[in-house]
């Protein structure tokens, strides 16, 4: 009799043993489905962030793009000479890594005569050319924006914008909202709107030369260290509003 208790109670020991055995092992299945579920979503988020800086990096820092229904049937093109072969709808400058800041006086007095990209050390230049290759006299709008700010780099920074030899500098407003930095002979339109450009009776066979030159101006009284580490990613798009 006591054999038989002791064997019965034994029996019980084993199965809850074994009931024990396989929930641990159903919960170990699971924190491993989770743990491997976190895996593909930590890779998932690296890989979006890799092919984000990848993009970034890419398609430089500065972008034109012209609408490509306005290249097609009016033969708006953009090109980085004045003598082109290929009609484009975008094009993109090289980007300057870890740029550090000088004064507008120190930028090269021939930087509006290098076409393409033509980057300082701790400047962005590039000079690209509108061209109407079509057989309509155009009107067509320019305008550039900033597309993507970190770390208030914004705040710092001047472009110089010429249009056909004429150059005009912006600036965001100072800080305190006293008006324009003393450099500077515009400030922007907006907190996302740098400029906007018309041209009237654009005719067959014209071309506008553009150079945009970015850079952080040191004598800005927000050039300071907080800035380092930020970005900054310029567009410009140009359509047509009238076609004659």
């Amino acid at each position: 009799m006591s054999k038989s208790k002791a064997s019965e109670s034994e029996e019980i020991r084993s199965s809850v043993t074994l009931r024990r055995t396989a929930k641990e092992t159903k919960r170990y299945t699971m924190l491993m489905r989770i743990f491997g579920l976190l895996i593909i979503i930590l890779t998932a988020i690296i890989a979006i962030a890799y092919a984000i800086s990848y993009f970034y990096d890419k398609f430089g820092s500065f972008t034109v793009r012209i609408n490509k229904y306005d290249m097609v049937r009016q033969g708006l093109t953009l090109s980085e000479t004045p003598d082109y072969e290929i009609s484009n709808a975008r094009l993109d400058a090289g980007i300057v890594h870890d740029m550090t800041n000088i004064s507008g006086e120190d930028l090269p007095p021939n930087i509006d005569s290098i076409n393409g990209t033509h980057n300082g050390e701790s400047y962005i230049a590039y000079t690209f050319y509108l061209i109407n290759s079509g057989d309509d006299t155009l009107t067509y709008t320019g305008e550039m924006t900033l597309e993507n700010v970190t770390k208030g780099v914004d705040e710092a920074i001047r472009i110089a914008l010429y249009i056909n030899g004429e150059k005009t500098v912006y600036g965001k407003t100072k800080s305190n909202g006293g008006g324009k930095e003393s450099d500077c002979d515009s400030e922007f339109t907006s907190s996302t709107v740098v400029m906007t450009t018309k041209h009237e009776k654009f005719e067959p066979q014209a071309k506008d030369k553009f150079t945009v030159v970015i850079w952080l101006e040191g004598n800005d009284p927000d050039c300071v260290d907080d800035i380092i580490g930020g970005t900054l990613k310029l567009g410009m798009d140009f359509r047509i509003t009238e076609s004659t």
